[in-house]
């Protein structure tokens, strides 16, 4: 009987130690496509596509301009991320350009375009194949 108890006892730890190590792979929020959009620009609203990715554990990436086909790819010259907001830096028309986005929810950010305009991202989902 008590060669019995132990056993289960143990076989119940062993269950109970199993089901607390197995955690989820968290996810890297950031990384992915995104759509940003900006709103009330000099030059009227604009859209463009940001790929980032983890390299080396460090965020990096190029945005791209979805109404041009042959559009040369924007290289991000910094990310700073934090847990509930990013920033994005890159030079465009000679002019240092930077876009702060808050976490909105787990596909929607918001944020500015140089501290002056609105700036909104929405992820872009792949499809697997």
């Amino acid at each position: 009987m008590k060669k019995s108890i132990v056993i289960l006892f143990v076989l119940f730890f062993g269950i109970v130690l199993n089901g607390f190590s197995q955690t989820e792979k968290p996810t890297d929020f950031y990384a992915g496509k995104w759509e940003l959009a900006f709103i009330g620009t000099p030059n009227g609203d604009g859209k463009l596509i940001a790929n980032l990715v983890r390299k080396d554990g460090k965020l990096t990436g190029d945005l791209t301009d979805p109404s041009k086909a042959d559009a040369e790819k924007i290289f991000l010259t910094n990310v700073v991320e934090d847990k509930d907001k990013i920033e994005l830096f890159f030079s465009a028309s000679g002019y240092d350009v930077s876009v702060d986005l808050a976490k909105i929810d787990d596909n929607n950010l918001k944020g500015t375009l140089m501290n002056m305009f609105e700036a909104k991202a929405v992820r872009i989902k792949e499809e697997k194949k």
